[in-house]
């Protein structure tokens, strides 16, 4: 397939670099809200006085609007403008966390992941859509799409660690984080408004507004598109079944308290930042598929490791720590190394063998069926983990790796190197 990145472009160099910095920043921001909500759902039930049920419905809060966002206006973002669709998702989530310290209230901590799950379909495509506009081939491509979602598991950690702190505040002071997100909303919404963005090459002309609405539809109906978001959604599934399920994990197959296997789950998602960071200079040597094949078998291998150490652990007491943790501890955060690079390598070979024009629709495919992959990864896994025990429960994690493998092969085939 003809490769639709051009080794040209009209931006000045300081203007892409103002695009990139200011994606950049975006990226982490929303990484850093959309994954607190495992820190808002303790904090509204101890400070607001929210039933643990109704706190627990808070995921749904943003993932609906993700996918429902991502299906609906996708295919209409390079009509609408992907800088002017970004902007206002910074807007919107900016003047919400100003809002939060006054509101101080459970309906205005839902009303804030909703808008959060909206603007992120609307950054995550126009940010996808954005990357063929400012690289100059599937390298460059490569390259910047491993270090925008790394420094997103960057933005995660740091969202970790503010919240963390925020949560030492007596009573609502919680709140008071709000503020200072807005702050860096404020920030990158003006580099963004500021830097110029030729979106010429993604426009089409010709085509009509029903035309726009339903550009999903064709690329559904081509193999590539569907081995592709089959692949996209086995990885999503994998990543959440062990992302989610960790502590659980740690506390109940490995003994450890309940502090500790909390803490150690944090591992993975830097493993997963550091992961990306660091890939893409592999990636452009040896090529994305080598890699992400390498990948897997190291996750598989990891797992296989992982069973016959945590079989048999016996509990530590109260005075166990980091320093003498069982090895199974550390043996599946280390999957997030791995993980890292699958996700980001296979999305930008996808986008990168498709015309420009296309990249939103595309983008919009993958947020979907990522979300519906991350739902069925962690609600499966939960399931083995009622119906059998962790060990099962992780051990037939392998199943899905192995099909990725299968899947990934056939993609391949479609792929020019």
């Amino acid at each position: 397939m003809t490769h639709s990145l051009t080794a040209e472009t009209t931006m000045k160099p300081t203007g892409t670099l103002r695009i990139r910095l200011a994606i950049i920043l975006t990226y982490m921001l929303f990484g850093a809200l959309l994954n607190s909500v495992g820190a808002v759902n303790l904090l509204v039930v101890q400070t607001l006085g929210v039933a643990r049920q109704d706190a627990a419905l808070l995921d749904a809060w943003k993932d609906l609007p993700i996918a429902l966002t991502s299906f609906l206006v996708a295919s209409l973002l390079p009509r609408l403008g992907l800088k002017k669709s970004m902007l206002l998702a910074l807007a919107a989530v900016g003047a919400t966390c100003l809002a939060m310290p006054a509101l101080s209230a459970f309906w205005a901590i839902k009303l804030l992941f909703a808008t959060l799950g909206a603007g992120f379909a609307l950054v995550k495509v126009s940010a996808y859509s954005m990357i063929g506009l400012v690289t100059h081939d599937r390298a460059g491509h490569a390259r910047f799409t491993n270090l925008l979602e790394g420094l997103f598991m960057v933005g995660v950690l740091a969202g970790f660690l503010l919240f963390s702190q925020a949560a030492h505040a007596d009573g609502t002071g919680w709140l008071q984080v709000y503020p200072l997100l807005a702050a860096i909303a404020a920030g990158a919404f003006m580099l963004l408004l500021v830097s110029p963005l030729d979106e010429g090459p993604i426009q089409s002309p010709g085509t009509t507004l029903r035309d726009d609405l339903t550009a999903m539809a064709p690329l559904l109906r081509m193999a590539l598109v569907v081995v592709f978001l089959l692949s996209a959604f086995l990885y999503v599934l994998i990543e959440q079944g062990i992302s989610t399920w960790l502590p659980s994990f740690n506390n109940e197959v490995l003994h450890l308290p309940t502090a500790m296997s909390v803490g150690l789950a944090v591992i993975m998602p830097a493993t997963t930042a550091l992961g990306r960071l660091t890939s893409a200079a592999v990636i452009g040597r040896l090529g994305w598929f080598a890699v992400v094949i390498g990948c897997l078998i190291g996750i598989a291998a990891l797992i296989l490791a992982t069973l016959p150490l945590a079989r048999h652990v016996a509990p530590l007491g109260a005075d166990v720590g980091w320093f003498n943790a069982p090895p199974a501890a550390y043996l599946l955060p280390l999957t997030g190394l791995l993980l890292a690079p699958i996700y980001p390598a296979i999305n930008s070979a996808m986008l990168s063998a498709l015309p420009q024009r296309q990249h939103a629709a595309m983008t919009g495919l993958i947020v979907v069926f990522s979300a519906l992959g991350g739902t069925l990864g962690s609600f499966i896994t939960g399931r083995l983990f009622v119906a059998f025990d962790g060990l099962t429960a992780f051990g037939l994690l392998l199943v899905p790796t192995a099909a990725l493998a299968l899947a990934l092969t056939r993609l391949r085939r479609h792929l020019a190197p």
